[in-house]
């Protein structure tokens, strides 16, 4: 009984948590029209821009910590966690790459990075494993990769605001550079030592 309440659990969709992920990429379309107005000849939004990047980080902070308080982890949430703080840091790359505040090969390290964890996924995936969860040290490196992106935005204009932006959104993103390039190794090792043990079992 008790496990197939688990697994009732487990199969939610409409938690509070789920449905603050939703909310999530849902803003990942907004924030690119926002931030690449500027470039087709729009007004300068970067303010707003700014709002949805503050709203996405703080739901992704919201939405891991409720999921464990209220115990509404579900696999939905697993899947819809990281997608979106991979479609936010890759949108926001693109956006920030194409207005020329972030310089390109900046972009290219990480998205190297994700393009070494999409290979381990389908590794995984085609020895029969389901992806690991996501890691504390994952988690820090979006954490900080999210506070240097709306730094670095701020940091393309004029004044002391802008002077001391450039330098803290640069101090996260060597940081969220580093520890996401940290988590993706151990993810590399973690994926090893799964398709080994599936091996040698075999």
């Amino acid at each position: 009984m008790e496990v197939q309440d688990r697994k009732s659990e487990e199969g939610r969709v409409f938690t509070i948590p789920n449905i603050l992920s939703m909310a999530r990429l849902v803003g990942v379309p907004v924030f690119l029209w926002l931030i690449l107005w500027p470039v087709f000849g729009g007004p300068n939004r970067d303010g707003w821009a700014l709002l949805v990047l503050a709203l996405s980080g703080i739901s992704d902070y919201l939405d891991g910590k409720l999921a464990r308080r209220w115990n509404q982890v579900s696999n939905l949430g697993r899947l819809l966690d990281p997608a979106a703080d991979r479609l936010y840091i890759l949108s926001t790359l693109l956006g920030l790459t194409w207005r020329e505040i972030l310089p390109l090969w900046l972009t290219a390290t990480l998205l190297a990075r994700e393009l070494l964890l999409l290979v381990m996924v389908w590794l995984l995936d085609r020895h029969g494993y389901a992806p690991p969860q996501v890691n504390f040290l994952g988690k820090a490196a979006t954490f900080n990769l999210m506070y240097a992106f709306p730094l670095l935005l701020l940091s393309d204009g004029t004044g002391w605001i802008a002077s001391l932006a450039l330098v803290f959104g640069w101090a996260f993103a060597g940081w969220g550079t580093a520890l996401y390039w940290w988590a993706g190794i151990l993810y590399v090792v973690q994926v090893r030592r799964l398709i080994n043990a599936g091996t040698a079992a075999a």
